[in-house]
């Protein structure tokens, strides 16, 4: 990765590898592992490359095998981009803000420092103001599109720009693409070497409870996840289920979703305590309401639990709520109805 700067403990790093990297074969006598030989359909270790699982991922997307990994969640992802390009106690990120808050949890955890870079009033993205706050140990810069909590997706050519203009690893989150009509940036990922794109199984896809998270980039970048990953990531019970859930069309439930966010936001927009309903691009919408805390309050009394994010930045007084099944938006807006 010419210009790239990897951990040099990463760069000279002998993997840890199985038999089971080696071996091909689906049938024989596996006595490698130290395993149980008491079949129950979990004794064995699940594929630590998870081959099937990554076919019929990259065969849905239209992607090559050697530009997934495959991780517990995307935080794993998160995780292994700070220890794979950032030398704890010198190297710093730059992350918008308000965004997704793994990243910072995972930089501190890493001890790598986060530059935070303010979005617009309108939570618009400034690509000078993100590229100004760089400096000669900035790594990686995080962006979020559709962002979370706002919503928001950014216009694919001022994310470029930053790709193109920063010398180290630009992280892009899209978890809640399939929900935006702006697409997914993950073509360029594969053809640019700094440019690592996020998606999961968890939102559109339905399986949060799986824990399967992707990252989409260069077969350079892919290679060092993999190096660096545990060897059994995700467990054979979780591979098995997204196979089997991945059969299952999702079209007209995000169509659903969508139609649900218009309407949500038409009637949120008319109670009097509303002040503004944010664009959303994503499966839930910010609202700035005229007292956070206490509508809050009267939603968990009412057993609806939605994210309070009054105290976030650029986000005073306002409430995330996630769309969910047209009954249960029904059941929020009665409860809204109620409201004093």
């Amino acid at each position: 990765m010419s210009g790239i700067f990897v951990r040099p403990n990463i760069a000279s790093l002998l993997p840890y590898s199985t038999a089971r990297d080696e071996y091909s074969g689906s049938l024989g006598i596996f006595l490698d592992a130290n395993e149980s030989p008491y079949e129950n359909g979990f004794n064995r270790y699940p594929d630590p490359r998870q081959k099937a699982l990554k076919a019929r991922i990259c065969a849905l997307k239209g992607l090559k095998e050697e530009n997934l990994f495959l991780g517990n969640g995307s935080d794993e992802a998160i995780d292994l981009v700070f220890r794979i390009f950032c030398e704890p106690g010198k190297d710093n990120a730059v992350a918008i803000v308000p965004s997704y808050g793994m990243y910072t949890v995972a930089a501190a955890i890493n001890d790598v420092i986060v530059k935070g870079v303010p979005l617009g009033p309108d939570f618009s993205l400034d690509p000078e103001a993100i590229l100004s706050a760089c400096d000669g140990n900035t790594r990686v810069i995080f962006l979020c599109s559709p962002n979370n909590p706002s919503g928001n997706a950014f216009p694919r050519e001022q994310i470029l720009e930053v790709v193109d203009r920063f010398s180290g690893i630009v992280v892009l989150d899209e978890a809640y693409v399939d929900f935006s009509l702006k697409g997914s940036l993950a073509a360029e990922a594969v053809s640019r070497e700094n440019l690592i794109i996020l998606q999961t199984l968890s939102k559109a896809r339905a399986m949060a409870g799986l824990r399967i998270g992707m990252a989409i980039s260069c077969e350079a970048v892919i290679r060092l996840m993999n190096m660096v990953k545990y060897p059994y990531n995700i467990s054979l019970a979780a591979m098995e289920k997204a196979m089997e859930l991945l059969d299952t069309p999702i079209d007209d439930k995000v169509e659903t979703i969508i139609s649900e966010r218009a309407g949500l936001t038409v009637a949120l927009a008319g109670f009097p305590f509303v002040e503004r309903v944010f664009d959303s691009d994503a499966n839930f919408l910010l609202v700035k309401v005229r007292d956070a805390d206490g509508l809050y309050d009267h939603l968990i009394s009412r057993g609806i639990i939605v994210r309070n994010r009054n105290r976030v930045p650029l986000c005073e007084g306002c409430l995330r709520i996630t769309v969910g099944l047209p009954e249960e938006n029904r059941s929020l807006l009665k409860a809204l109805e109620d409201y004093e």
